[in-house]
């Protein structure tokens, strides 16, 4: 079984039975119980830093309880936070190529564990319904349907993201355009130097309204360069992240996380963009494919109920456990 690190999930197409889901934020259950219950890690190229590790809940620093062998072009990475068992300087492609030259075993003892964390994938896909008459895990099927395989998907910071994570399947190597540092504004500019590096493939940016609002300006770049990208903003009208935080930390005590913002597509429309506001589900897929068809740049509003503040727990769910703890 192959488990792709915190926002690299375009290192392996997501329908190859072999890949199980991504480490990282709302990583599955049960794949979190397999790579702690793991015999052998074999990390190739990743850092195991706090997002793909759960906050380094799934392996034990400094000493795993896994055997480990951790492959990395860097060799002043290996041993950093956990010491490995076999440390491998080398890249992706080296590894690849020398595991290429080992015969396949006849048995294969985890053939079965790789099957159930299969299916324990797939079922993750099927989209929990959430609040509100827009729902963002039927949202992200229909890209996920709709884009082609080489289609270009980027995104920033929020909790929207866990969204994107959960429902999209990448199909194509390095398809994936997401901060590991969290960063907030990084889709929309992501999505223009993807565009430009390769203009024929479609590019679509998700981005919350919080997030958009970072970097809104560069809209202008994509319209001066003729750049037929796709911005689907999260809506929500609050800084999804924060406001989850507080109601954890601070049940019903909401402090500088409501947003006041614009009207969207006509902001985008006042660009030369392409401008589209979405009330309900069933309106974005024709919306997208207008935007997708538009030859300029796109905006999509999609009006989300700030309770779909996650794909498993709403907002009141989670003030409402944080008041009893």
């Amino acid at each position: 079984p192959v488990a792709a690190a915190f926002r690299f999930q375009d290192y392996m197409d997501n329908r190859h039975p072999s890949y199980v889901g991504h480490a990282g934020i709302g990583i599955d259950a049960q794949l979190a119980a397999a790579i702690r219950d793991a015999d052998l890690l074999i990390v190739v190229g990743a850092r195991l830093g706090e997002m793909t590790t759960s906050g380094y809940t799934l392996v034990d620093i400094p000493n795993p309880a896994q055997r480990l062998v951790h492959v990395h072009p860097d060799p002043n990475e290996l041993g950093t936070v956990y010491a490995p068992d076999l440390p491998i300087t080398a890249t992706a492609a080296q590894f690849s190529a020398a595991l290429d030259s080992l015969k396949p075993p006849a048995q294969i003892p985890w053939k079965q564990r790789r099957a159930d964390l299969r299916a324990a994938y797939e079922a993750t896909l099927k989209p929990i319904p959430t609040p509100g008459a827009v729902q963002l895990e039927q949202v992200v099927r229909t890209v996920s349907e709709m884009l082609p395989q080489d289609g270009i998907v980027a995104s920033g910071a929020g909790n929207y993201t866990a969204f994107v994570h959960r429902y999209f399947q990448y199909k194509g190597y390095r398809t994936q355009l997401a901060p590991t540092s969290g960063s907030m504004g990084y889709g929309l500019p992501a999505a223009i130097a993807a565009k430009l590096a390769y203009p024929t493939r479609p590019v679509v940016a998700f981005a919350g309204d919080g997030c958009f609002m970072m970097t809104s300006q560069e809209l202008a770049t994509a319209v001066q360069y003729g750049l037929n990208i796709v911005t689907i903003i999260c809506n929500n009208g609050v800084y999804g992240t924060i406001r989850m935080h507080q109601e954890k930390k601070y049940p019903g005590r909401i402090v500088g996380t409501t947003l006041v913002n614009p009207d969207f597509a006509a902001f985008a429309r006042s660009f030369g963009a392409h401008g589209e506001t979405v009330s309900k589900t069933e309106e974005f897929r024709p919306a997208f494919e207008r935007a997708l068809a538009a030859g300029k740049p796109s905006v999509i509003d999609l009006k989300i109920d700030p309770e779909a503040i996650t794909p498993r727990q709403s907002l009141s769910e989670i003030r409402a456990s944080s008041s009893k703890g």
